[in-house]
C-alpha cells in the first residue's frame, strides 16, 4: 500500500522516457498502477528496514517537513525501478543510467538524514 507517495510522484521523477507499461498506455498484464504500487511498497520497507524506524505505521502523525522527505527518498527509490524496468524509452542507456544515479544519489542523501540520530531525535519530537 502506498503511504509515502503516489504513481503520479513516482512517474514524475523517471522522467518522460519511462516505459508505457507504467504510464498505462502499455500492454502489460498487470496496471500500472499494480506494479507501481510494488515499487512504492518495497521502497517503503527499505526505508523503514535502514532507519528501523517503521514510519508507515505513524506517517500521519509526522510533520510536513518529515513527510517531504520520505516521500522524496521514497519517489526515488521507486523510480530507480521504474526506469530500469525498461530503458528503450529513454535516449540511451547512458541516459537511462544517469537518470537512475541521481534518483540513487538523492535517496542515499535523504536516507542518510533519516538514519542520523540527531535529525532522528528531531523526527521523533517534531
Amino acid at each position: 500500500m502506498a503511504i509515502m507517495t503516489s504513481s503520479g510522484a513516482v512517474l514524475q521523477k523517471a522522467g518522460d522516457g519511462v516505459s508505457a507499461d507504467l504510464t498505462g498506455a502499455g500492454n502489460v498484464g498487470e496496471s500500472a498502477d499494480t506494479i507501481i504500487g510494488r515499487f512504492i511498497s518495497g521502497a517503503q520497507a527499505t526505508i523503514n528496514a535502514v532507519t528501523r524506524i517503521n514510519y508507515c505505521d505513524t506517517y500521519a502523525t509526522l510533520n510536513e517537513d518529515v513527510k517531504y522527505i520520505l516521500e522524496d527518498v521514497c519517489t526515488s527509490l521507486a523510480a530507480i525501478h521504474c526506469i530500469s524496468y525498461d530503458m528503450s524509452g529513454y535516449t540511451s542507456t547512458t541516459e537511462a543510467q544517469s537518470m537512475i544515479d541521481i534518483q540513487r544519489d538523492n535517496a542515499l542523501r535523504g536516507m542518510s538524514l533519516l538514519k542520523d540520530k540527531k535529525q532522528t531525535t528531531f523526527i521523533n519530537d517534531a
